[in-house]
């Protein structure tokens, strides 16, 4: 499976409101089977995840802090995918930890150089 490390992956759909979108920016880093990101975007102020991979498993908590000022924090466990044109996807199942809710999205990496 290839390396995250250095890539930049985007919401291929917008969540509900208040929530990752189209807009954000996901910039990944990934060093001995630790994994890391920064996020913004959107309704996203500044967002950071930190966990671990194992194969083609990512399993990882998350913090955001949106433009209304509130904060939030949650699980999710995604799953590594190779596409045909050598980009990568994940394909996310999440669940909140600070409010009610959970469901499913799927991130891409966005074409073009590594930020």
């Amino acid at each position: 499976m290839p390396s995250l490390d250095g890539l930049v992956l985007a919401p291929v759909a917008d969540q509900a409101p208040g929530q990752v979108g189209t807009r954000t920016r996901f910039l990944y880093h990934e060093r001995d089977g630790e994994i890391w990101a920064e996020y913004a975007g959107g309704d996203v102020v500044r967002g950071y995840l930190v966990g671990t991979r194992e194969g083609d498993r990512l399993d990882f908590r998350y913090v955001q802090l949106k433009h209304d000022g509130t904060t939030s924090s949650g699980h999710c466990v995604s799953t590594v995918v190779e596409l045909p044109d050598g980009r990568v996807r994940l394909e996310e199942t999440w669940e909140w930890e600070s409010q009610p809710g959970r469901g499913t999205s799927v991130v891409e990496q966005v074409p073009g150089p590594a930020a």
